[in-house]
């Protein structure tokens, strides 16, 4: 709690990069602007009941600030943040209100796409340069609620989209009657904008984006996958594609890849004896449900934040090979080693939470990557690799023969 003594000291000091002050609370998308631009700088307060001669002039509604503090830090910011006020009355009978800011979550933005930090005591709107950059240099976790200022509501595949909300209620719209922008800005989180403005954010792209707004707007999505007549890298190379478009699009394209030269497998199958008559090496087995998990992730947990590292699926004549983008720092080597107990850092976690729908991909088993290596192992009778270096997730799994 702020002490009266603390609040003074800070009101001593004026306006900077960490403080501002206001005499009341009038223009709630002000305020919102300033939340967010101290939330991205590195935390702060907003004082309420002070004016700009730093006297303090208290306010006649504290209890109506704070409750129009707590809607605004939770409808009016993405993500929404959790407001730490203190109400702090004074002998004269005058009571002021502070509004602690915590930065753990950023990159902040407010409902209509816009981004702003601190320089000083003035707020300033990033701009898409300063943005991509910033973007940069954070960690993902919430990249995916970035909007994409180029994409319009045009590039939203609506039959995918309505058969993901008719399953969860009685939705039953009329031909030119699609409420589209309302669906995905107010419903689902997945677009910013206010009005008529809407941006569809990462995930809303990803997730129910038309293949070819897809490719153009967000190429960095995009998955190369190859067949390899060998067992690494430095094998022949027999196909090689790129598979871009919304993730349910690629999911059902890199499973039929996987099955045009791989079988899949419920159970473990007999094992056979070696073929020493120089046929044609016979066909890998893969547990159906653990290669189906494997290309889940790889789509749901990738790191968009970095540009250079794109996504890769390598088939192998006894090996998948799955390759993400995922940055070294912060994971490894702790969490490399407990995510083969489930124990992740989740990124994506919107994006993670509408694709293991059945409503959206009915395919994608539960399990995660616990059970990809169990499973994968009671088949090919041999561990899967799981192993992070430069930037990037790995994980390689083995069929038998």
């Amino acid at each position: 709690m702020t002490s009266r003594t603390e609040l003074l000291r800070l009101v001593r000091g004026g306006e900077d990069t960490y403080l501002e002050l206001k005499v009341k609370l009038s223009n709630p998308e002000r305020i919102a602007q300033g939340i967010v631009a101290l939330a991205n700088t590195n935390g702060g307060t907003i004082i309420f009941g002070v004016n700009d001669q730093l006297r303090v002039e208290g306010l006649s509604n504290p209890d109506e600030v704070q409750a129009e503090l707590v809607r605004i830090c939770r409808e009016e910011i993405v993500p929404p943040i959790v407001p730490m006020i203190d109400c702090i009355a004074f002998d004269s009978g005058k009571r002021v209100v502070a509004l602690d800011i915590d930065a753990r979550r950023k990159p902040f933005r407010t409902r209509d796409g816009r981004f702003y930090m601190r320089f000083g005591a003035e707020k300033r709107e990033v701009t898409r340069d300063e943005l991509s950059r910033w973007l940069d240099e954070i960690r993902p976790f919430t990249y995916e609620n970035i909007p994409l200022f180029t994409a319009t509501e045009s590039d939203i595949e609506e039959g995918l989209l309505w058969s993901f909300a008719q399953a969860f209620a009685d939705i039953n719209p009329l031909p030119g009657q699609f409420d589209t922008k309302e669906l995905v800005r107010k419903d689902l989180l997945l677009a910013a904008g206010n009005g008529d403005e809407f941006f569809p954010t990462v995930a809303g792209l990803t997730l129910f984006g038309r293949t070819e707004s897809v490719v153009s707007l967000f190429p960095r999505s995009t998955v190369k996958i190859s067949r390899l007549s060998g067992e690494n890298g430095n094998s022949q190379l027999v196909e090689s594609r790129e598979v871009g478009g919304n993730l349910l699009h690629q999911f059902e394209a890199m499973m039929q890849f996987v099955e045009r030269y791989c079988d899949l497998e419920k159970t473990a199958p007999r094992q056979r004896k070696a073929d020493t008559n120089g046929h044609a090496v016979p066909r890998s087995k893969y547990h159906l449900y653990s290669v189906r998990e494997a290309v889940a992730n790889m789509l749901i947990h990738r790191d968009f934040a970095l540009r250079d590292i794109g996504s890769r699926m390598n088939v192998y004549d006894n090996s998948i090979e799955f390759i993400n983008a995922r940055r070294t720092n912060g994971f490894v080597p702790p969490a490399s080693r407990a995510i083969r107990f489930g124990i992740t850092q989740r990124i994506n976690p919107q994006i993670a939470a509408i694709f293991t729908r059945r409503e959206y991909c009915p395919d994608v088993p539960q399990g995660g990557l616990p059970m990809i290596l169990k499973q994968s192992e009671r088949i090919s009778r041999r561990r899967a690799e799981v192993y992070t270096s430069n930037d990037e997730f790995k994980l390689k799994i083995y069929g038998t023969q």
